[in-house]
């Protein structure tokens, strides 16, 4: 055998190392569950509407109303829209097309403040009912340090994985959801339809029932901003939003009926919230009311997984669109956004002190603004983009797209109005920071101080941003569904960061 060269003699070239396996995809399920959470969780916090409303008549009334001029307007809106920007950062997107990449600031910095408001609630709401069974916890000795724990651990979880988040987020579903089953096959007995037509004007505070009915049905476009997160997101949101919708309704109707149809509800007063334990010992007993009490501290949990991990793909997507910096969209060996999910924990720690009916009424107000925009961004991308690639889209022309956002407009419009003045100087001041915050933030980019995935202006449409294909390819589906005609791109491959890169660049 002839002598072995250096080369022989060296060790073997190791095969490049394998690229870490992407994170997996939410199916329709787990987006199903994860929109119930955004909206509702369940029927905890509906008792206050039986008392606002003088009795039980307007509330089972508002939870059938409400979600046909409300619930399904905007559901069929994000399921449009969803689709037609399958990217994270979802109504981002909507606003900066429609209406420039300002504006579409001022949605996300809007969005995110009132999503972490309503954050701020859940760790607090989780410890109130737990404060019910163990009082140790009323205590601020406890309660502080619990509250701490407790948003660290969510938070942790988020961390965690999306995926992981979506499968929680279903089990929580089913076992939040349980006991109202069980109480109201328990309650047909006793049950007596004339109790639901009660009502007592008189009785009724029109500004707690319209805050509590638009609270308990608002939120319905949070998933879309994880659109990027999702399998297959132009199907997947129609499908899921439907299914929601059901959910949602149905979670709050059925309790209410066998409730104030079991009961007799002539004091209406006693209906306030966490009112379903007392309903469930009168109807099963002790169990089915710690029962009750579990499940409605375990939605808790639910909802603030579910509007985590909205807040933090909203700061992501709109990182990569190059509205904020780059650190925003760095993300975990899990796929989720590290600095996006510290940024949001932090602020519903910030914002935990404040009371319930404060929250609710700032940010309803402020989800009101961003709404207004959203129905304005779906109305214009029909008419002066009706060639935008919509692989769902509302089967009605522009008169019809119009006819179905004046009802939810009109609503919109009944919140603020009702809003107290303070709720609305404080609007104004958040409003305020954001029209501030844009141009700091754009001094930022122009001077390099802090480095952005873009290093131009964002588009003042996204879509016709990524008409300019034939300088870029795109092999990535989710991105193929933003083109309007792909038939000329090239066929070198870029990923999907690239792409998105290429478009911002580009009008």
């Amino acid at each position: 055998m002839g002598e072995l060269s250096a080369a022989d003699h060296a060790s073997p070239r190791l095969p490049p190392p394998l690229p870490s396996p992407s994170p997996k995809k939410l199916s329709v399920l787990p987006l199903i569950a994860l929109i119930f959470y955004n909206v509702s969780g369940g029927p905890f916090g509906v008792e206050d509407s039986v008392s606002t409303g003088g009795g039980p008549l307007l509330s089972l009334l508002g939870f059938l109303i409400f979600p046909l001029l409300w619930s399904l307007p905007e559901a069929l809106v994000t399921a449009e829209l969803a689709a037609s920007f399958p990217e994270n950062g979802g109504y981002v997107l909507w606003i900066s097309s429609a209406f420039g990449p300002f504006w579409g600031f001022q949605e996300g910095f809007w969005k995110w403040i009132s999503g972490t408001m309503d954050n701020a609630l859940y760790p607090v709401l989780f410890l109130d009912y737990l404060s019910q069974s163990l009082p140790l916890f009323a205590r601020p000795a406890a309660r502080v340090p619990s509250l701490l724990a407790l948003t660290a651990a969510l938070t942790f979880l988020n961390y965690r994985g999306l995926h992981i988040v979506g499968l929680a987020a279903v089990a929580l579903t089913a076992f939040s959801l349980s006991p109202f089953v069980v109480m109201a096959l328990l309650a047909v007995p006793r049950i007596r339809p004339r109790r639901w037509l009660a009502v007592d004007l008189k009785k009724a505070n029109f500004r707690g029932y319209f805050n509590s009915m638009f609270w308990n049905l608002n939120y319905w476009d949070k998933a879309s901003t994880l659109a990027g997160e999702v399998d297959d997101p132009s199907r997947s949101f129609p499908r899921a939003l439907f299914g929601a919708v059901m959910l949602v309704m149905a979670s709050y109707l059925i309790p209410l009926l066998a409730g104030t149809g079991a009961l007799d509800t002539s004091t209406t007063g006693e209906w306030k919230d966490g009112y379903f334990a007392q309903v469930g010992m009168a109807i099963g007993g002790a169990w089915l009311s710690w029962w009750i009490q579990a499940a409605s501290a375990m939605s808790n949990m639910g909802l603030f997984e579910a509007e985590m991990s909205s807040d933090s793909f909203q700061l992501l997507g709109m990182s990569e669109l190059g509205m904020l910096p780059a650190i925003f969209s760095k993300r975990s060996k899990y796929g989720t956004p590290t600095t996006s999910i510290l940024c949001s924990a932090s602020g519903v720690l910030l914002l935990s002190s404040m009371s319930f009916q404060e929250i609710i009424e700032f940010l309803n107000f402020l989800y009101s603004l961003g709404m207004l925009l959203e129905f304005a961004a779906f109305i214009k991308l029909r008419v002066k983009k009706p060639e935008l690639h919509r692989p769902y889209r509302i089967p009605v022309g522009t008169g019809g797209a119009v006819a179905i956002c004046v009802p939810p407009t009109v609503l919109l419009v009944l919140v603020m109005c009702l809003a107290s003045m303070r709720t609305v100087a404080v609007s104004v001041s958040v409003m305020l920071v954001g029209f501030l915050l844009h141009p700091a933030i754009e001094q930022l980019r122009s001077r390099k101080w802090v480095a952005f995935l873009a290093t131009a202006e964002p588009p003042e449409s996204f879509s016709s941003a990524a008409l300019v294909q034939d300088q870029v390819t795109i092999d990535d589906d989710a991105s193929v569904s933003l083109l309007l005609d792909h038939s000329h791109a090239k066929k070198e491959p870029l990923d999907l960061a690239i792409s998105l890169d290429s478009a911002l660049k580009m009008e």
